[in-house]
């Protein structure tokens, strides 16, 4: 799949996050907001890594170490969207997997991070071309 399409991903499930938490929707809301920046990240790693295999990333924790080595490390993105991506996943994880309640400030939050994170790509990405 090429960067726009991920890029396209990363914009779908940022919107239906956005739905999800007007909808009361606290859990579903938090993971695509997480997706959202899942999917961008996918986006950035093609994008800025000469010849990259998303195949190379089979897991998630793969996909967030190779955004590290890549690019935050060698400074072509800032490190703070490590940290976003990170936390937000810790979040999604909850969401998704414990049965622990989100509460909708937190469900804002992430959905922020992760529109935050969209944009810095984009624009990441915009100036590589």
């Amino acid at each position: 799949m090429s960067p726009d399409r991920y890029l396209d991903k990363a914009r779908r499930a940022l919107a239906s996050a956005r739905l999800l938490l007007e909808d009361g929707d606290t859990e579903g809301a938090c993971n695509r907001a997480y997706y959202a920046m899942f999917d961008a990240a996918h986006a950035a790693l093609l994008a800025g890594v000469p010849d990259f295999n998303t195949g190379s990333t089979k897991t998630h924790r793969g996909l967030i170490a190779a955004l590290g080595r890549y690019l935050i490390v060698p400074g072509h993105l800032p490190d703070t969207l490590g940290r976003a991506l990170n936390q937000v996943e810790r979040v999604r994880l909850l969401a998704d997997y414990t049965g622990e309640g989100i509460d909708a400030c937190k469900a804002r939050w992430a959905i922020q991070q992760a529109a935050e994170f969209l944009s810095q790509i984009e624009a990441s990405i915009s100036i590589d071309r």
